[in-house]
């Protein structure tokens, strides 16, 4: 179990990277291009490895909602408020999943969230807004519209995620979800923002880190964890990432923490073991039929 929670917990803290590689190596306002380049070439290289179609049409179906809320809407989301919201404001939103996904897993699984969990939960959020958001902080009503949005995303891909399961190993997950949500991304991308002229060398180092660990490996741990680990448990390690975003923004951008700031960080780091070492996820409802189901052709 503690193998499990810290392989998953790779997915958050490399995706707490994502703020400062966006600020310092992507060019600017192009959400849609980060997002498609993200997802599409991730997903292909997976595919590579797998070479397995999905086992049926229904699973064609769940990938590309998957592959929708996963990567389609989410990305581009989450690189628009990156582009226009201060790292630790997008992290202070993003620390709100754990709450949305116990809400989505008492409606979708019938699942109850440990009070440990929640209050866990609760102090995280507290956490992360003591140590990220300052008076300065410049906030833009529609980036933070997006990033709540993507958060809630998040939090759906997680639960639909467990409530169907998987019909192959974590890296067909990611293959398939990442392939297919990198197509819905192409057109619009190419309607909407079209292709830069040029490209430096530090826009192609952004594009292949974010591609490649921050997408592909970054996922193939997370699809692992979801099959693994609780809703809640997984949702909770997200906390990982504003933590990783300010130790980013302190080492890259060399960026100083106030006491308050560092009191923050100290109580987010608390509430993130909290939230794995105390309570164990509730046992869902049972469910109406336990026969094994024939996977649809």
């Amino acid at each position: 179990m503690a193998a499990d929670r810290l392989l998953t917990m790779i997915a958050p803290v490399s995706w707490g990277t994502t703020y400062v590689v966006t600020a310092t190596l992507l060019p600017p306002d192009r959400p849609l291009l980060a997002a498609l380049l993200r997802a599409l070439p991730a997903g292909l290289l997976v595919l590579l490895l797998v070479r397995r179609l999905p086992p049926g049409r229904i699973w064609w179906w769940r990938f590309l909602a998957l592959g929708v809320v996963n990567f389609a809407a989410f990305f581009p989301l989450l690189f628009y408020a990156a582009y226009r919201l201060p790292g630790g404001v997008a992290a202070t939103v993003s620390a709100v999943q754990p709450l949305v996904v116990a809400g989505l897993a008492w409606l979708v699984l019938h699942t109850r969230t440990p009070l440990p969990h929640l209050l866990a939960a609760l102090v995280g959020v507290a956490g992360v807004a003591l140590m990220t958001l300052t008076a300065a902080a410049r906030l833009d009503p529609a980036a933070l519209l997006a990033m709540l949005a993507a958060t809630s995303l998040v939090g759906l891909g997680i639960v639909l995620g467990k409530r169907w399961g998987s019909p192959g190993s974590p890296l067909m997950t990611t293959g398939w979800q990442l392939t297919l949500g990198g197509l819905v991304l192409a057109p619009a991308t190419l309607f909407v923002e079209g292709l830069p002229p040029t490209l430096t060398v530090a826009n192609v180092a952004g594009y292949t880190y974010l591609a490649t660990i921050g997408g592909a490996l970054a996922y193939v741990c997370w699809f692992r964890g979801i099959e693994r680990l609780s809703p809640t448990t997984v949702s909770l390690l997200t906390l990982s990432n504003p933590l990783t975003a300010t130790v980013a923004g302190l080492v890259v951008l060399g960026q100083t923490l106030t006491p308050a700031q560092t009191v923050g960080l100290g109580v987010a780091l608390v509430a993130l073991v909290a939230g794995q070492v105390l309570g164990r996820p509730a046992a869902p409802l049972p469910p109406l039929d336990h026969r094994p189901q024939p996977v649809p052709r």
